[in-house]
């Protein structure tokens, strides 16, 4: 692999590149000293199968991809009620939850191992955390859970706006991972994380012995050369079921082949390629510990709240070496090409609470009025009609939907300081809920909910844009993460389920 295309070039008569006198004076030296340490430490009784298993696992690292050993329920397991959506999702609508508790009622489900955010910062929650744990622990001691192969699950979901979204069940390496503002890692928040909301999700995760997750993560791959192959191969089906409360249908597929990891990966480094990613990008070649490879796209706090755990973690760990084989350093994710058809992109809307909406806009009035910005309102017929007056949204005249219990109707900001609409309003938001402690906010997937939300007395609902995902990457690179909520990908129903399941404990 190293050596073929450097000898030739030798041979050739061509002189080596910088590139190829750095493999062959520190790379391929290095990896060689790796390998045999590596065979002398394990004694296999296949030294080739072992070579290639430990160059398979090198690569695998440089692009921080784990291949992970996920459980699924047993045969018989009744997948409707196995399977919940996502915990982050109908935060203020509670009747939703109490839906799914009567649809599971005894069965085994994942709605047993999770916390759903309705709960957080209730007097439920500390229950609710005590149950989850118990329930991992019974899971974990029955045979309901069943380990499979390691590998990765291929997935194929169908909702009720799309009859297809593809995506990849695998491991990230939350090595490669910062949230952190300006971060330059493989991996990176696609939006700004707010810190005050980790602690509650650490204690869930501290408490827990495995990880469910609803962690969609992009790849930016306008080829289709990742994940969409492996539809052409012939695959063991897991499960194909559909889902409760209008969530469509779920298909997954086992890949578990040495051949097929090894496909995945090679596609995956390509992306990585630094020439490659210069010219997707129409920037200069990058150093590699600069190349933005995987994006998050839905779960952006769960996934935030993996790294801190882990931080923690290590920083517990007596044996600083060891550690860094804990199962607790990876994070299950639904990795997700940005170019699959399937995948669409919403705005995340805002309901303030409490607020009433005299008292809100004057407020917005007075503040943008101090920063030099005028704001105007005018009233609309329907929610609809102001969202399509929103569209007319220019650099120069930022334009936002919103509802109150009077009606709808459609704001202006002229001059806006911010380059995205749900910038502009987010930053009055920030503001008016730290000088009106009795307000608050949620942030609410789907026009419908958020004009419910909105129409009740004293709410207030602001209705945001989508952005583009053809230049979502290269907005991520240019300009850092969005805003904090600025995206979400489809409704609430077309959410991640939580089926797999893995260990985060040794």
């Amino acid at each position: 692999i190293f050596f073929r295309p450097l000898v030739h070039g030798s041979m050739s008569g061509n002189p080596l590149t910088p590139d190829e006198e750095f493999l062959v004076e520190k790379a391929v030296p290095q990896l060689v000293n790796e390998l045999v340490l590596q065979v002398l430490r394990t004694r296999p009784s296949n030294v080739l199968e072992s070579c290639i298993k430990f160059l398979n696992s090198k690569r695998l690292a440089s692009i921080g991809l784990g291949v992970p050993e996920i459980m699924l329920p047993k045969a018989g397991t009744d997948m409707t009620k196995w399977a919940v959506i996502a915990c982050d999702q109908y935060t203020s609508e509670p009747e939703y939850w109490d839906k799914v508790v009567k649809i599971v009622g005894d069965a085994a489900s994942t709605y047993n191992m999770i916390l759903p955010e309705v709960f957080l910062e209730t007097p439920k929650e500390s229950a609710v955390i005590e149950s989850v744990k118990a329930k991992m622990a019974e899971y974990m001691k029955t045979d309901i859970l069943v380990k499979q192969k390691p590998g990765f699950v291929l997935l194929d979901r169908k909702t009720g706006v799309v009859p297809s979204r593809k995506g990849l069940m695998v491991a990230l390496d939350l090595e490669h991972y910062s949230y952190e503002k300006g971060s330059t890692t493989l991996m990176r928040a696609t939006e700004g994380t707010i810190l005050s909301r980790l602690p509650p999700r650490v204690k869930v995760r501290e408490a827990a012995s495995v990880e469910l997750p609803h962690i969609m993560v992009l790849i930016d791959d306008p080829d289709c050369s990742v994940i969409e192959p492996l539809f052409n191969q012939k695959l063991k089906k897991v499960y194909d079921f559909d889902l409760m409360c209008n969530g469509g249908h779920l298909t997954g597929y086992a890949v578990d082949e040495q051949y097929q990891i090894e496909q995945i990966a090679a596609a995956i480094a390509r992306l990585a390629d630094p020439e490659v990613y210069a010219k997707k990008y129409n920037i200069p070649v990058p150093d590699k510990d600069k190349i933005l490879l995987y994006a998050m796209g839905d779960g952006n706090h769960s996934f935030a709240t993996a790294k801190l755990h882990w931080e923690k973690t290590k920083e517990k760990a007596e044996d600083k070496q060891a550690i860094m084989d804990h199962p607790a350093r990876y994070a299950l994710v639904e990795l997700v090409n940005i170019h699959d058809a399937g995948l669409e992109f919403e705005g995340i809307h805002r309901v303030v609470f409490n607020a009433p909406a005299d008292h809100l806009f004057q407020s917005m009035k007075d503040w943008f009025a101090s920063r030099g910005i005028a704001l105007t309102t005018e009233t609309c017929g329907s929610v609809q009609d102001a969202i399509k007056a929103a569209e007319r949204s220019t650099p120069e005249a930022h334009k936002l939907a919103y509802a109150t219990p009077a009606g709808p109707g459609v704001m202006t900001v002229t001059k806006p300081t911010k380059n995205l609409e749900t910038a502009t309003l987010q930053e009055f938001l920030d503001a008016y809920l730290a000088d009106n402690k009795g307000s608050k906010i949620d942030y609410v997937h789907g026009v419908n909910a958020t004009a419910t939300l909105a129409g009740k007395k004293d709410n207030v609902g602001f209705f945001c844009p989508t952005i583009d995902k053809s230049s979502f990457f290269r907005t991520i690179i240019m300009d850092g993460a969005f805003p904090r909520k600025t995206f979400s990908m489809g409704e609430s129903d077309e959410k991640r389920f939580y089926v797999e399941v893995r260990k985060i404990v040794p």
